[in-house]
């Protein structure tokens, strides 16, 4: 059927700005509802957008669209309704989903303790044709490319055409690793949405990395297809098919670049990253301090693709360059691809990073000071401490901090004395996990304010360090394209330094603005 639907099965409404040839097989989807639901969801006048279909023991049965949620009947779902449905689809899996044969549709079940289906959720899949018109010139360099991009986004539904076109437009040997039938459907036969595609399908989620390899091994294809990449095991079965020459396109938990650097066990797919120690010439040539982030390997993708919306993407395309220059804390600018409403599709091309500037002899000790957290932003886990008193010691400091709720997500970790006496383990753990400890003796605005104090100067991300990065940045900025750049306001002594850092580069700085809103702007 051709219409304008939602994507698939993970996916909200396809935007209005394009037309896609979209096949759904809703008929056979219905066909395994109870008879009273299928009825009452027939008579929707919105039924071509329907989502997914909820039937949950002893509740009313529900049909939830992009825009509402519909009650499909008065009576609460029984045991019968819900073995009607298990009994008319495929097998269940370890990971409790089913299919219908040569569908896209999913069922998911919810089990109680004695492993009896208590509820299902039947979700509509469609395959969606026409949909990487916008990358496709990337996809057809052969490159391995990651997807990235929010639960629902449409990654899969991108994954499954990338498959489709590579297999019958560019005839390459193309075999999809198939996790839960999520790219090719239900049964032995894959669905059409793959074109001419081989499928190998995951018997459990956990052996993921292990089908990986095997289709290396077994037959020989130039492309291997992979559906959300989320474990170490998997991270290294790409590395080891990207090293034997296939073209790997994949998914992988994570909505940015920089997200997934941030992620220990996936950063790998991007290089990685560890800490190098350099010599002293190099660390006085770098203007950096001894110890500093590298990346550790070249990335397992070349490309990775963040999907902003459906009809919009950033393109990193080169990711080893791209994760250099951040770990220098360049700032990332990838192209930005959108599809308009009238079909074509606009390019923006980012401006040439710039590396930073080596920060003058003086500064180093300032500026260059070891970051703990890479975004920039101290991670602090209070136990004890007052929440309150807390967060308005961050904002009258200045501070680029923010609090946390588990140790393990934690740079640094504030606890009262008399909560570290009932909780001995709490600064073991943290001092083995390499965490900074602060222990303060009362809950006072002033013992806080010190505590802080002590923590961002030793992470790195004290006023001083915030400051003149802030500055650091500008100048990079007025230095390439010329244009005069406002600074955040801050303290006297701050904006001291941050004219002081000016004048070393040749530029001119003077401070804008009334008290508390003074503030150094600096210009060529």
């Amino acid at each position: 059927m051709k219409s304008r639907a939602p994507d698939d099965a993970d996916t909200s409404a396809l935007p209005s700005a394009s037309e896609q040839e979209i096949t759904d097989n809703l008929d056979l989807l219905l066909d395994v509802l109870p008879i009273h639901v299928r009825e009452r969801l027939e008579r929707q006048p919105d039924s071509a957008q329907l989502l997914e279909v909820v039937l949950d023991l002893g509740r009313e049965p529900e049909a939830r669209f992009p825009e509402r949620v519909v009650s499909l009947a008065s009576e609460p779902v029984g045991r019968d309704d819900l073995d009607y449905v298990v009994s008319r689809v495929g097998e269940f899996t370890a990971d409790n989903r089913a299919g219908i044969e040569r569908t896209l549709h999913r069922i998911s079940a919810i089990l109680n303790r004695h492993r009896k289906v208590v509820g299902l959720t039947c979700r509509v899949g469609r395959a969606v044709y026409g949909t990487i018109d916008i990358i496709r010139d990337t996809v057809e360099t052969g490159k391995s490319i990651l997807l990235l991009g929010r639960p629902g986004i449409g990654k899969t539904t991108k994954l499954r055409e990338v498959a489709r076109v590579l297999a019958d437009a560019l005839g390459k040997r193309v075999v999809v690793v198939d996790t839960s039938n999520e790219i090719a459907g239900d049964g032995d036969i894959p669905h059409s949405g793959i074109g001419r595609a081989r499928r190998m399908q995951v018997p459990r989620p956990d052996l993921q990395h292990a089908v990986m390899i095997e289709a290396v091994e077994n037959h020989m294809p130039e492309v291997v297809v992979i559906d959300e990449i989320g474990t170490e095991a998997e991270a290294l079965a790409a590395r080891t098919i990207a090293e034997r020459g296939v073209q790997l396109i994949a998914t992988a938990h994570g909505n940015t670049l920089d997200n997934l650097l941030m992620n220990p066990t996936l950063s790998d797919l991007v290089g990685g990253i560890h800490a190098v120690t350099l010599s002293d010439e190099e660390a006085r040539r770098r203007g950096t301090q001894k110890t500093v982030l590298e990346r550790r390997a070249p990335p397992t993708f070349d490309v990775v693709i963040e999907i902003v919306d459906f009809d919009e993407l950033a393109i990193h395309h080169d990711v080893a360059e791209m994760v250099d220059l951040f770990l220098r804390q360049v700032p990332l600018t990838p192209e930005i691809r959108r599809r308009l409403p009238s079909g074509k599709v606009e390019t923006v091309a980012p401006p040439r990073p710039a590396m930073p500037l080596p920060l003058m002899p003086e500064f180093a000790d300032y500026a260059h000071a070891r970051a703990v957290a890479p975004e920039g932003v101290l991670r602090i886990f209070p136990y004890g401490v007052n929440k309150g008193k807390l967060e308005r010691a961050i904002r009258d400091l200045g501070l680029q901090a923010r609090l946390v709720a588990a140790l393990a997500e934690a740079d640094a970790v504030m606890v009262l004395k008399a909560q570290e006496r009932k909780a001995p383990l709490l600064a073991q753990e943290a001092v083995a996990a390499g965490k900074h400890l602060q222990v303060l003796r009362a809950n006072t605005q002033h013992q806080i304010m010190a505590a802080l104090r002590e923590i961002a100067h030793l992470s790195g991300r004290g006023p001083e360090q915030i400051a003149l990065r802030e500055a650091q940045q500008a100048v990079e900025h007025v230095l390439m394209t010329s244009e005069p750049v406002e600074l955040t306001p801050r303290e006297s002594y701050l904006r001291r330094l941050q004219h002081a850092l000016a004048t070393q580069y040749e530029l001119r700085s003077e401070s804008v603005g009334t008290e508390p809103r003074r503030r150094v702007r600096i210009s060529k």
